[in-house]
């Protein structure tokens, strides 16, 4: 029977969902028919992460939801998956992310 040792190597590709990964400031913009229970299903996506917006906001308009999320401390590739997500959710038309600055999150609330 062959020995088993360890191997210690370095990994072939990045860690995309390690901690260490910068993080970033993100805005969420999201266009959705205007149901009842999308906005909870939108915000459900950052909860089930322990994720807390600093900013949302909802205008509804022509049987349309706009909503833009804002939020912080989330690795890029992160941002991605959770844009990725919203985009399969029933009644979402549309998502768009895109990085902020810090200062423009706090100018703006």
């Amino acid at each position: 029977m062959p020995y088993l040792e360890a191997v210690n190597r370095e990994p072939c590709r990045a860690d995309v969902w390690s901690r260490a990964n910068s993080h970033c400031q993100v805005r969420y913009q999201l266009s959705a028919e205007a149901e009842a229970d999308v906005l909870c299903r939108v915000l459900n996506h950052f909860a089930l992460q322990s994720l807390v917006p600093q900013q949302v906001a909802v205008l509804q308009r022509d049987g349309q939801l706009h909503i833009e999320v804002a939020l912080d401390g989330l690795s890029w590739h992160r941002a991605g998956v959770i844009a990725e997500k919203l985009r399969n959710l029933i009644s979402v038309e549309s998502v768009t992310l895109e990085p902020i600055e810090l200062s423009r999150l706090h100018a703006a609330g």
